[in-house]
């Protein structure tokens, strides 16, 4: 079975406190209508500080798509390789050994993706597939595992690289007086992410089993539009009622593995704010500790999109597990929808098969 090795995560030095976010909301909207509600609402998220890919003072301009998109390229250029190197080195592998690349984001949309100038520029085989997963906001992490491991069972003994760059801080929307834009604004931060998922050997979360899941005609409940100065990303207040529609289908993701939802050692879980993880709580039946991880990425990082499920991963690295233990890996977003996986946890590596099958049929 496929391994996901340990995330690296790497964070902008540029930071807001919960504070500092609390006297922006009050300068910034001093004639909102809604003012001490989106203040409260803030001040609920729990976040103590968020870290953004430039100052605060050039967060807060608006100088249209086009300049924001080349601050997105130029550092993401500049910070995606070292992180990268940081998940190839903690799976063991290199660069050549890498069959497929997932690059997650939705916070910018590029055409060719990223990918193209990776392989071009950091010794990735030229025969490496491009998964480029743009469109599936906060769920797109589950969803890479999800695809990843698709992969490694297609083509056994593969490996995929995954990337989440995610920098929603350039998604600022000055002239939007939404309470849902300006709640974002107090939410979303900014990070890259990336872990490899080995077809062989390895240590960390063993995937045996993802699936997923989209609650029917809830497309447009928390939508991305295309505005002059970027993408809008939209907070919906009705998102956290969606985890009792979700959370039956983490149940028959468990037990179509002979498992029980709320029986697991650990739960690795997307997490959008706290009111998704108290109701997925209630709903699995589970101590609100055992979603400790993605608490703390929210509380010190902000929602920082797909690259949640994958920080809140490293965390869970950070902790430790014993061999075997099993548990659950989700994200939920857009659409609405949920990418949910089950692992068991390996502490000792196994050799690789020799001779290897590429994706390209090689071997």
């Amino acid at each position: 079975m496929p391994t996901l090795c340990r995330p690296f995560v790497w964070v902008p030095e540029y930071t807001i406190s919960m504070n500092e976010t609390l006297d922006m909301c009050r300068r910034l909207h001093a004639d909102h209508e809604k003012l001490p509600l989106i203040l409260r609402m803030v001040e609920d998220t729990g976040i103590r500080e968020r870290h953004l890919i430039q100052p605060i003072e050039q967060t807060l301009q608006h100088p249209g798509v086009e300049a924001r998109k080349r601050i997105y390229l130029s550092e993401a250029r500049a910070h995606v390789p070292s992180v990268i190197q940081q998940a190839l080195a903690s799976a063991d592998v290199a660069a050549e050994d890498i069959d497929a690349i997932a690059f997650v984001s939705c916070s910018e949309f590029n055409m060719p993706p990223l990918t193209a100038s990776m392989i071009n520029a950091m010794g990735f085989r030229k025969d490496a597939r491009q998964i480029p997963i743009a469109q599936l906001g906060c769920a797109a992490g589950g969803a890479a595992i999800n695809r990843a491991h698709d992969f490694c069972i297609a083509y056994p003994d593969t490996n995929v690289l995954i990337v989440a760059c995610e920098f929603c801080s350039l998604c600022y929307q000055p002239m939007d007086m939404g309470v849902g834009s300006v709640l974002s604004n107090g939410l979303l931060g900014d990070a890259i992410a990336a872990a490899v998922m080995r077809g062989a050997g390895g240590m960390g979360l063993k995937l045996e089993r993802n699936a997923s899941y989209l609650i029917p005609y809830t497309e447009n409940w928390m939508p991305d539009e295309a505005v002059a100065t970027s993408f809008d990303f939209q907070a919906e207040r009705r998102v956290p009622g969606t985890i009792s529609l979700l959370a039956p289908s983490l149940h028959m993701l468990a037990s179509s593995h002979g498992w029980n939802a709320s029986k697991l050692d650990f739960y690795v879980i997307h997490a959008g704010g706290p009111g998704i993880l108290d109701g997925l709580s209630r709903f699995l039946a589970v101590e609100p500790d055992a979603f400790r991880h993605s608490r703390a990425t929210l509380t010190e990082y902000g929602n920082i999109a797909s690259a949640v499920v994958l920080d809140a991963l490293r965390r869970l690295f950070d902790e430790g597990l014993p061999e075997g233990v099993r548990g659950l890996v989700a994200g939920f977003g857009p659409g609405i929808t949920a990418e949910a996986s089950l692992g068991t946890w390996v502490t000792e590596s196994f050799a690789p098969t020799p001779g290897r099958n590429r994706a390209s049929g090689d071997s």
